[in-house]
């Protein structure tokens, strides 16, 4: 594996786990991470009050090419919606209510930080 797409998987990872327990602490319960249905991925899915909901996580690097949450596109948000759609068609929660969330996570200085954006799109 190429050094530039490790580290990026690392960072990615990183993010997803500051992700995992920031949900947690606002009380709600993972319910699948890295969820893959045919070309697309949800990187998490948690239960919040009874409402389901879809998770982007974008993490970078400082802001040199734009904050995280810009690059969760139109088509990224088409894919997202498709992907959510196979999870609900599985599981039949056609008639749960639910949303998509971005946490977007900068990573700079030896820190991070979240910014948390609830019913994204």
């Amino acid at each position: 594996m190429e050094k530039n797409t490790r580290h990026k998987k690392i960072l990615g990872a990183a993010g997803e786990g500051l992700a995992e327990r920031f949900f947690l602490q606002r009380g709600c319960t993972i319910l699948e991470k890295n969820f893959i249905f045919r070309h697309g991925e949800i990187d998490l899915i948690v239960q919040d009050n009874g409402e389901l909901v879809f998770v982007e996580v974008k993490t970078r690097r400082g802001r040199t090419f734009g904050t995280p949450e810009e690059s969760v596109t139109p088509l990224k948000q088409h894919l997202l919606r498709r992907t959510a759609e196979g999870y609900i068609w599985l599981h039949h929660l056609e008639h749960t209510p639910c949303r998509f969330d971005v946490l977007a996570v900068t990573a700079e200085g030896g820190g991070a930080s979240t910014t948390y954006f609830p019913n994204a799109f």
